[in-house]
C-alpha cells in the first residue's frame, strides 16, 4: 500500500536533501569541520519555502581565492537547481578565528558572497539551541556569549539600525521590513528583559499581548503560517505606517529614549 506524502512532509524532505547536498558540495571545496543551523530551523519555527536556512560552516583553514571561486559556483548551482536554496545563508568561520566576535567572515547571503560578523545573537543561538548537521555540537566549540555582550549588541542594533529605519517610509511597504521590524522589537525586548531567545511565532504572541495593531499581526501570521491574502495598495501603505510607527515607539520604550517626533503618514 502506498501512503500519500503530505505537502509539509515533502517540503521537509526537500530541505533535508538540500542540506545534505550542500554539506557534500562544500566539503569538496573546503576543509569542513562542522555545519550548524541556527535561527528558525534550530528553534523549531522553520517554515519550508518561507523561512531562511541560517547556517554556519566551521572550516579548518582560511579560504583561498580559488576556493572562493569554487564556493561561488556551489551556491550559484544550488540557486539554479534547488528552489529552496534562495533562502540559504551561510557564514564560513575559520576555527582559529572563532573566538573573535568582531571578526568578519565570508558569508553567502541574498545571492552573493560578502564579509559579515556572526552576531552575538547568532552565537547565543548556536550555544543554547544550535543544530549540528555535521560534526561536533556548536555548544562544545563556540565560546559563550555573556548577557552583557548580548544586551549591548541588541541595544546597538535597535538604536543604530532599526530606529533610524523608522524614518524611511518607502522600505516599510515591503513585507520583509514589516515582518522583521515587528518581530525584532518583540524578540529584543524579551531578550533584554530575561535573556531568552524566542521564535517569530512567540514574538507575534508577545506583540498581541502588548496590544500591537491586530491587523498587522494577522498579516504577518498569515504570510508565514497560512496563506497570504491579496493586498491592496491602500492596505500596504497603511500597514507600513502602522508597523514603523509602532516599532519606533516600541524602541523608545525599550531603550528609554526621549519620545521623538513621529514619522508622518505617507
Amino acid at each position: 500500500m502506498v501512503t500519500a506524502t503530505t505537502p509539509a512532509r515533502a517540503r521537509a524532505g526537500e530541505v533535508r536533501r538540500l542540506l545534505d547536498r550542500f554539506a557534500a558540495d562544500v566539503g569538496r571545496v573546503l576543509p569542513l569541520i562542522a555545519l550548524w543551523a541556527h535561527g528558525s530551523l534550530a528553534l523549531g519555527d522553520f517554515q519550508p519555502g518561507r523561512s531562511d536556512l541560517d547556517l554556519i560552516a566551521l572550516i579548518g583553514a582560511a579560504i583561498t581565492d580559488a576556493q572562493r571561486q569554487d564556493l561561488q559556483h556551489v551556491h550559484g548551482t544550488l540557486l539554479r537547481q534547488a528552489p529552496l536554496a534562495s533562502g540559504l545563508h551561510c557564514a564560513y568561520l575559520v576555527r582559529s578565528e572563532l573566538a573573535d566576535p568582531g571578526q568578519p567572515h565570508l558569508t553567502w547571503a541574498h545571492g552573493e558572497l560578502l564579509h559579515r560578523v556572526v552576531s552575538p545573537v547568532s552565537r547565543r543561538e548556536l550555544c543554547r539551541g544550535g543544530l549540528s548537521l555535521l560534526g561536533p555540537a556548536p555548544a562544545s566549540v563556540v565560546p559563550p556569549v555573556t548577557d552583557r555582550e548580548l544586551a549591548a549588541y541588541i541595544r546597538g542594533d535597535l538604536r543604530g539600525f532599526w530606529y533610524p529605519s523608522t524614518e524611511r517610509p518607502a522600505v516599510w511597504l515591503r513585507d520583509i521590513w514589516v515582518d522583521l521590524g515587528m518581530c525584532t522589537l518583540a524578540r529584543a525586548a524579551v531578550t533584554l528583559q530575561d535573556g531568552r531567545l524566542i521564535t517569530k511565532k512567540e514574538a507575534l504572541e508577545v506583540l498581541a499581548s502588548w496590544g500591537a495593531p491586530a491587523d498587522v499581526i494577522r498579516d504577518i501570521y498569515q504570510r508565514r503560517y497560512e496563506t497570504a491574502q491579496p493586498m491592496s495598495e491602500q492596505w500596504r501603505a497603511r500597514r507600513g505606517f502602522l508597523a514603523r510607527t509602532y516599532v519606533r515607539a516600541g524602541i523608545e520604550r525599550v531603550l528609554e529614549l526621549p519620545r521623538g517626533s513621529r514619522p508622518a503618514p505617507e
